[in-house]
């Protein structure tokens, strides 16, 4: 099964993909974690992204579908992929597309998840990260631990939050989602792929509304 979580910054993606991954033994193929493995992995294609990153330039289209083609035929013995960033465009979306049917694979499932911007805001400004795991916490919904030992991983780690986490920057974020990314949700739609959750749920609610949309 190939999924794709779409839903602007904050929404849960994110933290619904960590629970799929260990549910259902899927792997999360995250584009910025994939160009930060290949560049340092010693491939061509990883040589490829490096020479780009190190110019200051953005990494294009084709070679994130090459490192994505990359993990599809790695022969891993998993239940399917979620795809997670990507796509961001139509142009992205119509070559992913391209690829999974060229693979003899097919696009499962669109899983929009809708949070509406006030909502946004308040679950950003109050997020904060392990930084031995990179486990998501939240003042309001999942605070840190009285501890300071994460659950995701058990040790005693700093917990930060990312410098972008404010509502200032935020709000350029969520612009540049809705101008790019927005039209998907009419591009699956028209394709009878997208089934939509409400992202303001409860972490378990969220994930039995997506579990429901994958049955």
């Amino acid at each position: 099964m190939n999924i794709i979580l779409l839903g602007p910054p904050g929404a849960g993606k994110g933290t619904q993909a960590q629970r799929l991954v260990k549910d259902r033994n899927m792997v999360q193929l995250s584009t910025g974690d994939m160009l930060r493995a290949a560049r340092t992995s010693g491939t061509e294609m990883g040589k490829r992204v490096a020479d780009v990153m190190d110019r200051g330039e953005l990494v294009t289209d084709e070679i994130v579908i090459g490192l994505i083609r990359e993990r599809l035929t790695s022969g891993d013995e998993v239940e399917g992929y979620i795809f997670d960033g990507f796509p961001r465009t139509l142009a992205q979306a119509d070559a992913l597309g391209d690829l999974l049917a060229e693979l003899g694979q097919t696009l499962d499932r669109v899983i929009l998840m809708e949070v509406d911007d006030e909502a946004l805001v308040a679950r950003i400004t109050a997020r904060s990260t392990c930084a031995n795991c990179g486990a998501v916490y939240n003042d309001i919904t999942k605070p840190i631990p009285a501890d300071g030992v994460c659950t995701s991983c058990g040790a005693k780690a700093e917990f930060t939050r990312r410098a972008d986490d404010n509502e200032e920057s935020l709000k350029t974020r969520l612009l540049a989602y809705y101008k790019q990314t927005s039209p998907l949700v009419g591009y699956y739609h028209a394709k009878d792929d997208l089934a939509r959750v409400d992202g303001l749920q409860s972490m378990d609610e969220v994930a039995a509304s997506i579990a429901k949309a994958l049955s």
